[in-house]
C-alpha cells in the first residue's frame, strides 16, 4: 500500500467564519474543533484516496488565549506569535491544544475519539513529535505520574551541561529585538534560554525563532563536542514523549526538523518505541540531501521530505525556471532509498501552488501532480484546500499575505469552508473549476493503489532515449511496471499540446522484463482505449495536452507476443 496522506490544522479545517478579521481573537474569527472532524468528513476524504490523516496542531501549544480557568498555565502575549500560536512552539508535551476541543476538560477524550474514528473509517493518524525546540513557558499540567518537567534540574549558570534540557546565555537577561511589554504584563527571562533556531544569544531579532528554546541532546555547540554517554536526560524525556503517544493508538509521527537533532538520538529512540510499537512509522521533515542516508540506516526513519530535490525541481519545472529533464537527476540523487521519499506539492511551510507566489493557477498542476505522485512507491502528501486549488490570497494576521495558509492565526480556509458547507462535505458551493480539480486529484491519487505498477512496481526513466524526440525542457516521461501490466507516464509542462513519439530502448524490455509484442491500452485519465505495438524498433505514439499527462496502462494480448530481434 503505498501512503497517501492527507495535512489538515483541525482548528483551521472545519472553522465555517466567512468574515474573519486580521489578527482577530478566537471569540471574533472562530476555531474548528475536533468533534467537527465527524464520520461524514472522514469518509470525504477518504474517497481522495487518502490512507493516512496527519492532524497538525493537536499538542498544546502557546497561545495568547487564555485558558487559565481550566488549570492551563497562561503565556505572555510577547512571546508568542499570532494569536493563535505556533503549533511547533509546544507548551505541554502531554496535553491537547484546548482550541479545538468542545468539552475542555475532556479534551484528550476528544482526542483518542478521533483517532479510533479515524481508524473505524479504513485511515491510520499522524501527528507531530517536535523534538527540536518548545515554547519559552513549557510547563506540562497534565504530566503523568514520575513524569518531571523540562529543565526541572538544569544548571543555568552553565551554557552546555550533558544533562540540563536547556542551553543557557548565562548571566545575561532575554533581550529580544523587539517589545516585552512592561510593568507587570512585561515577559522576563533569566538567564536567557537558546532558541530553537540555534541562536545562542540573548539578542534574538524577530525573524528567529524567538518563541522557541533549543532543547539539549548532549551537543556543545561552543566546541561542537558531544556527549552521548552516559545517555542525557532530554533522551529519556523525549523518548517518554515518544511512547506515551504511541499508546494512544497514532500509526506515525510527523518529527519536525530532525536534522537539528543528533542523528543517535534517533538511532537510539525510535528502536525503543518500535520494541512495543512495531508498525508505528516515523517520518522526518529534513532538508540536506547529504544526510538522508544517515537518518534512514543511523535514524531509523521510515520516510523523508523529498523537499530539496523533487519539490524544488517540480517548482522550478512548473515555473518555467528549469528544464523537465532535470526531474531525472532527481531520481538519481536519492537512487537506492526512492521508496523512503515522501514527496508533495504543499504543505503548511511551502507556498500554496495556486497562489500568485507560486504557479498562480491550480488547473495546470496535473504534470507535477502525476510525477509527484507516481514517480516511486513512496507516500505522497496533500495539504488542506491543494485538491480545490486553495491560493492563500489574504493577510491572516502574522503570517501576512505570503502565498501560505497561516498556522499562527485564527483563520479559515474559503475553499474547505464551502467544500465543508456546513458538515455536508459536498461539492454545491463548489466553483466548477474547484470541481474538475477535485476529481482529478481524487482520480489520481486512486490510481496510486489501484494500480500496482504505481504502489508495488519499478520505475524505469525514459528520458535519454528520447531528448531528439520529446521536447526535455518542458516534456518527462518514464515506465511504471509490475508483473504483466505497465504504465507509460508522459507530462507535459508546457502550454501546447505535444504529439509526441516515445522509444523504449531494449534495455527496459530487459530490466522490467517485459515482452515485446501487442498490448490493449486503457488511458487511466480519460478512460480512453487503444491497441498498441510495443517494441523496441517502433516508438509510442501519444498526445498530451497542454499543462497534462497520459498514463497508458498496457497489458499485453495472449498469444501476441513478438520475437525480439537479434
Amino acid at each position: 500500500m503505498k501512503p497517501i496522506i492527507y495535512q489538515l490544522f483541525p482548528r483551521l479545517f472545519t472553522n465555517e467564519c466567512s468574515n474573519c478579521i486580521p489578527n482577530g481573537t478566537i471569540e471574533q474569527n472562530g476555531v474548528g474543533k475536533m468533534n467537527q472532524i465527524n464520520d461524514k468528513v472522514l469518509k470525504s476524504i477518504k474517497e481522495l484516496g487518502i490512507t493516512h490523516v496527519w492532524y497538525t496542531g493537536v499538542i498544546e501549544h502557546a497561545t495568547k488565549t487564555d485558558y487559565s480557568v481550566h488549570g492551563i498555565n497562561p503565556d505572555n502575549p510577547h512571546v508568542v506569535k499570532g494569536n493563535a500560536g505556533s503549533p511547533y512552539a509546544i507548551k505541554d508535551y502531554y496535553d491537547i491544544d484546548p482550541d479545538i476541543a468542545e468539552d475542555i476538560p475532556n479534551r484528550m477524550q476528544e482526542f483518542e475519539n478521533l483517532v479510533k474514528r479515524t481508524h473505524d473509517n479504513g485511515m491510520k493518524v499522524i501527528i507531530d513529535f517536535v523534538p527540536n525546540h518548545v515554547a519559552r513557558q513549557y510547563h506540562s499540567d497534565v504530566k503523568p505520574a514520575g513524569i518531571e518537567d523540562l529543565g526541572v534540574g538544569d544548571n543555568p549558570d552553565m551554557m552546555f551541561a550533558p544533562n540540563n534540557n536547556f542551553y543557557y546565555i548565562t548571566r545575561q537577561v532575554f533581550s529580544p529585538q523587539f517589545d516585552l511589554g512592561s510593568g507587570k504584563d512585561a515577559y522576563f527571562e533569566f538567564p536567557a534560554k537558546a532558541t530553537g533556531n540555534d541562536c545562542f544569544s540573548a539578542f534574538p531579532s524577530g525573524n528567529d525563532w524567538y518563541e522557541t528554546v533549543k532543547l539539549n541532546y548532549g551537543v556543545d555547540y561552543g566546541n561542537g563536542s558531544r556527549h552521548f554517554d552516559p545517555i542525557p536526560d532530554t533522551w529519556f524525556k523525549m523518548v517518554n514523549i515518544l511512547r506515551f503517544w504511541a499508546s494512544k493508538g497514532i500509526d506515525a509521527f510527523r518529527c519536525d526538523m530532525v536534522f537539528m537533532v543528533p542523528v543517535e538520538f534517533w538511532g537510539w529512540a525510535i528502536p525503543l518505541v518500535k520494541e512495543k510499537y512495531p508498525d508505528i512509522k516515523f517520518i522526518a521533515e529534513i532538508y540536506d540531501v547529504s544526510i538522508y542516508r544517515d537518518y534512514i540506516y543511523r535514524g531509523g526513519f521510515d520516510y523523508l521530505y523529498d523537499k530539496v530535490t523533487l519539490y524544488d525541481t517540480l517548482r522550478g519545472v512548473q515555473c518555467c525556471n528549469i528544464s523537465a529533464a532535470s526531474i531525472t537527476s532527481c531520481w538519481q540523487t536519492v537512487d537506492g532509498i526512492n521508496d523512503h521519499m515522501l514527496n508533495f506539492l504543499e504543505n503548511h511551510d511551502e507556498q500554496r501552488f495556486a497562489s500568485a507566489q507560486y504557479a498562480g493557477n491550480a488547473a495546470i498542476v496535473t504534470p507535477s501532480l502525476v510525477v509527484s505522485a507516481t514517480i516511486n512507491r513512496g507516500p505522497m502528501m496533500i495539504y488542506q484546500g491543494q485538491e480545490l486549488g486553495e491560493k492563500a490570497a489574504d493577510a491572516e494576521g502574522f503570517s501576512g499575505m505570503d502565498g501560505r495558509t497561516t498556522i499562527f492565526d485564527y483563520w479559515s480556509i474559503p475553499t474547505v469552508n464551502r467544500w465543508y458547507n456546513g458538515g455536508k462535505c459536498n461539492d454545491k458551493r463548489l466553483t466548477d473549476e474547484e470541481k474538475s480539480l477535485r476529481n482529478l486529484y481524487k482520480k489520481v491519487l486512486n490510481i496510486c493503489n489501484t494500480e500496482k505498477a504505481i504502489s508495488d512496481g519499478e520505475f524505469f526513466d525514459l528520458m535519454y532515449v528520447n531528448y531528439g524526440n520529446v521536447n526535455p525542457h518542458r516534456h518527462y516521461t518514464y515506465l511504471r511496471h509490475y508483473e504483466d501490466e505497465t504504465i507509460l507516464i508522459a507530462v507535459n509542462f508546457g502550454d501546447e499540446k505535444a504529439d509526441v513519439t516515445i522509444n523504449i530502448p531494449p534495455h527496459a524490455f530487459d530490466y522490467l522484463k517485459l515482452q515485446q509484442g501487442n498490448y490493449n491500452g486503457t488511458e487511466l485519465l480519460t478512460g480512453e482505449k487503444g491497441k498498441f505495438s510495443i517494441t523496441s524498433a517502433e516508438g509510442f505514439h501519444t498526445s498530451i495536452e497542454p499543462f497534462n499527462a497520459v498514463m497508458w496502462k498496457l497489458t499485453p494480448k495472449k498469444g501476441k507476443k513478438i520475437a525480439k530481434k537479434v
